[in-house]
Order: C-alpha cells, then structure tokens, then sequence
C-alpha cells in the first residue's frame, strides 16, 4: 500500500539527520558521506532484485534498490548546501571508488574454491555476485547522474542567492533521478526485461521520494545550521 511505502521512506530519510547532526558539531562530513557510500553499495547489492510496489490502485515494478539509491541524491544535497559542489563530488568519487573495490572483494569471494562440506556455492554466487551487466550500468549511471545532480544544485544555489531550498533541493534530484533511471535500465535490463514497465515504475519511486525528501532537507539543514 502507499502508506507503507511512504513509511519506509520516512524511515530511510531519517537516518540522514545523523549525518547532519555529526556536520554540525565536527564541522566535517565524515557521517554523510559514510551514509552515502553505505546506501550506494546496499544498492547495488540489492538492485538485481525487481520488486512490486502496490499503490493500492496501480502497481508498479523497480528495483529493490529503488527507496534506498533514491534517497542518495538528498545526500549529495545537504553535502552540496553545507560544503559545496566540490566536497560533495569527493563523495561521489570516493563511493564509485568503494563500489570498485567492493565488486573486486566480492569477485573473489566467489571465486575462492568453497569447502567441501560447504553445499551453498552456487546460492551464494547467485545471490551477491553482481552481474557485470548490472555493475557496469549502475557505475556508468551513478557518475553521471550524481554529478549532475551536485552541478544543478550549485547552480540553482548561486542564481537564486541561497534561496528557495526546496527549488534547488527538487529541481536538482528530479532530472537526475529521471538521468540515473533511463540509463540504468536500458544498460542493465535491455534485452532482457521490459524496459517500458521497469522505467516508469523506477521513476515514479524515485519522484515519491525526491517529493518526500523535501521537508527532510529543510530539517537536515536546520540541524546542520541550529
């Protein structure tokens, strides 16, 4: 139901506070960049599972992934509003670079010749062992879309003199999400999924929680700011 899925987006967005909180009284953005990096690779571990989302009066099909990466671009946000597009795209540099080398660790994980008692090899390769279609997509998506998200929002902070954050916060995420979506999808399922179905369901997730995310980015910027 629609309710539920709002709640759990609720939930996932207010882990953010921590980050902010930390950024307040350090002066650093060691937490959030922590948090990001986090929900960057929980994504990727879980984005090869398509899951229903029941609205209660249409259901839609996205990645598993979908509520957790969405809530990734209000990160690069509260980043970009307290330390600026160039702090924040260390943070994008430095969780593609963590996704790198999670995806080495987990290729030899896979790889190690398993214990002859051990029954769950292939369980085991099927479940995290991400397919290099997969992986390329979501790496190939990921740079883009963030930095532009990191770009858009510097800007709509610099012509608008430091106003109107919920502009910048929604007119930053929204086409970048729609970015991150189109090429992920096609790179990681042409072929093999319907791409149709899977783009729109991805985008309308990730517009519900960009609109969401809205009065959690005055709040992280109230704590960072209090």
């Amino acid at each position: 139901m629609l309710w539920i899925i709002v709640l759990w987006i609720v939930v996932i967005s207010l882990t953010t506070l921590f980050g902010s909180w930390y950024a307040r009284k350090y002066e650093r953005p060691d937490a959030l960049i922590a948090l990001y990096v986090a929900f960057v690779l929980i994504s990727n571990i879980i984005a090869y599972k398509i899951a229903a989302f029941d609205f209660g009066f249409v259901t839609f099909f996205a990645t598993a992934a979908t509520l957790v990466f969405s809530v990734t671009f209000l990160l690069t946000d509260i980043v970009n509003e307290k330390f600026g597009r160039k702090e924040t795209q260390k943070m994008i540099f430095i969780a593609f670079a963590t996704q790198v080398a999670v995806a080495l660790f987990i290729w030899l994980a896979i790889n190690l010749e398993p214990a002859p008692f051990w029954p769950d090899q292939e369980i085991f390769a099927k479940i995290i062992g991400f397919a290099p279609r997969i992986m390329l997509a979501s790496w190939i998506a990921f740079l883009i879309s963030e930095n532009v998200d990191a770009y858009i929002f510097a800007w709509f902070k610099k012509v608008t003199n430091g106003r109107h954050l919920w502009m910048r916060n929604a007119f930053s995420s929204i086409p970048s999400m729609s970015l991150d979506t189109v090429i992920f999808v096609t790179i990681a399922f042409y072929g093999v999924q319907p791409l149709l179905p899977l783009i729109t369901g991805v985008l309308v997730i990730k517009w519900l929680v960009g609109v969401v995310d809205i009065p959690f980015m005055y709040l992280n910027r109230r704590i960072m700011y209090k």
